[in-house]
């Protein structure tokens, strides 16, 4: 995308100090989202740190994807704001968060199956010069210099990936954990000021989840990458996430690092639904089961 960044990946990281000094990247005031009768998300506040990496967790139902997509501006909130930079963007579309840097992966990938895994991260830039027909009669050099830069972005993100062998391969013919990787891949054609990954973890073999996770390690650290994460793996989310924002029946439960939320009494009746269950898992402090949006 030619948005007058930088594509050499200059690194950008912040300190941990830096960050908690910093505004909110993202805010979510009293944000509601009604189906008919249903309310989805019911008056939801959180705030999200820049450069850091957060997960969002909880049971079924409780608001999860939901929520991404109205920050992502690809549903409209019933009533509520959302702040972004300290911009509202309250019922942006989708396209106008992309130019403004919010981007969102999805819990099943949206590859274009049909183009090889290279041409897939060459798609993503919007804005290329060649799209304009004008402009491919008129500066047919400038045209060829912006294809190479897109190009060698898209060779070394592929390279950052670890497919650089696949590059030629039809991305339809890819495995699924190579899919979630080509998503994060897109992803990072943009360099993303904010990237809200929906179930990253879904489908994907332990070993290249390893792999995937420090990727997004890479990228927050290195790169200064703001990550909100969706997952239902709470391994994953231990691992990866400063700060987790509990959600249940569309509002925060509570929030705060895994080790807090997993053995809060509320978090564990939210995901077994209370009874002997849930008192025997506060006795035992059990981990918190698998649950997905």
């Amino acid at each position: 995308m030619d948005t007058g960044r930088n594509h050499s990946w200059a690194p950008a990281s912040v300190s941990q100090a830096d960050a908690e000094r910093a505004p909110p990247i993202l805010e979510v005031h009293d944000l509601t989202c009604r189906f008919g009768g249903v309310v989805a998300v019911n008056r939801c506040s959180f705030s999200i740190e820049r450069g850091r990496i957060t997960g969002v967790i909880g049971p079924n139902g409780a608001g999860k994807t939901t929520i991404f997509r109205m920050v992502a501006g690809a549903l409209a909130p019933s009533s509520g704001r959302i702040l972004f930079e300290g911009e509202d963007i309250t019922g942006v579309p989708t396209h106008e968060m992309f130019h403004r840097g919010i981007v969102r992966t999805f819990q099943i990938p949206h590859e274009f199956g049909r183009l090889t895994t290279l041409e897939n991260l060459m798609t993503v830039p919007s804005g290329q010069p060649g799209e304009n027909l004008w402009r491919v009669w008129a500066s047919p050099g400038r045209i060829r210099n912006h294809e190479a830069g897109v190009r060698e972005k898209a060779e070394r993100t592929l390279e950052f990936l670890n497919l650089s062998g696949l590059r030629d391969e039809l991305a339809m013919n890819l495995s699924g954990g190579q899919k979630k990787l080509l998503e994060l891949g897109r992803a990072m054609m943009t360099e993303p000021r904010l990237a809200l990954l929906d179930e990253p973890g879904a489908g994907v073999n332990p070993t290249l989840l390893a792999s995937l996770a420090e990727m997004i390690r890479t990228l927050n650290r290195e790169r200064n990458y703001t990550f909100v994460i969706i997952e239902h793996d709470m391994d994953l989310i231990a691992s990866l996430c400063d700060r987790v924002i509990v959600l249940a029946e569309g509002a925060v439960l509570t929030e705060g690092t895994m080790d807090k939320v997993r053995e809060d009494p509320r978090v564990i009746e939210a995901y077994l639904g209370g009874g002997d269950e849930a008192d025997e898992a506060v006795e035992s402090k059990a981990s918190i089961g698998s649950a997905s949006e």
